[in-house]
């Protein structure tokens, strides 16, 4: 399944790509000088983007368990970024062996790396498509190869939006979400993550202004822009809260003493 419809794809190293600049806060190796530039940049401009990196995956890793424990044997995670162990298909088919995991990004070095990579459980299945978050007919079609859209599915939107915006030329980030949720099941569940100006608004305006000026749009939401994701849905306990508060772990609760995140987590659930 990978690949846009097989077509060949290039990995352009001239600007920086959010996968890449993500994996270079998390330590990653898989990035380019003008990735690490980027990174460094906007970490003098925000001193919690490390820290909010590594506290954004282990939401994942919480929202994840806690769907599969709920039921969900099916996850369409878009967005994926570069490999980082555990990833969401180890995290769910060590819960739930069975389970179907399909990826999906648009960064051809992800793609790469998904297909050395990202193998799952026997019993389950682990699949990548390369496209874009905006072009939800591609993506749905091929993930519908593995995954049974007429049964429960976990929509998984992990760092993705504040990439994506409104403008005249008709990107509307809530009804391309919608375009997601409105094919999925009631039982279905959405998880997202989503940084955020409330919580250090100086900080953020300026690596806001540091991703723009390399190319990349970047779209902070406040707590009212980022719970409309949610209009319809059923909120898991505790709601819209900072990410280090979705039900944390000890190693959350003591990763608190490092200072604040700027970004919003939440679970909900399509009754």
């Amino acid at each position: 399944m990978t690949g846009s419809d097989g077509a060949p794809v290039q990995i352009d190293t001239s600007r920086p790509h959010p996968a890449r600049v993500y994996d270079w806060w998390l330590g990653g190796k898989d990035n380019y000088p003008v990735d690490e530039e980027l990174a460094r940049r906007i970490l003098a401009a925000d001193g919690t983007a490390v820290r909010g990196a590594r506290a954004n995956r282990r939401f994942m890793h919480r929202a994840t368990r806690t769907v599969a424990e709920a039921g969900i044997r099916q996850f369409l995670d878009i967005g994926t970024g570069i490999p980082t162990e555990p990833n969401l298909h180890q995290v769910a088919q060590g819960i739930a062996p069975d389970s179907k995991v399909v990826y999906a990004d648009n960064d051809p070095i992800v793609l790469r790396h998904a297909e050395a990579l990202l193998h799952g459980s026997a019993e389950g299945s682990t699949e990548y498509v390369h496209a874009d978050v905006r072009d939800p007919d591609t993506i749905l079609r091929l993930a519908g190869e593995s995954l049974d859209f007429t049964q429960p599915i976990a929509l998984s939107l992990v760092a993705l939006t504040h990439y994506l915006g409104e403008d005249p030329a008709g990107d509307d980030v809530y009804g391309l979400i919608k375009r997601y949720v409105d094919v999925l099941v009631p039982g279905s569940y959405l998880v997202m993550s989503q940084v955020t100006p409330d919580l250090n608004p100086e900080a953020i305006a300026q690596a806001a202004d540091h991703f723009r000026r390399s190319g990349t749009p970047f779209f902070p939401r406040n707590l009212a822009e980022f719970s409309r994701f949610f209009h319809g849905l059923e909120l898991l306990g505790p709601g819209v809260i900072s990410v280090y508060g979705w039900r944390p772990d000890p190693e959350d609760v003591a990763a608190q003493a490092e200072g604040i995140v700027p970004l919003y987590g939440a679970v909900a659930r399509k009754a």
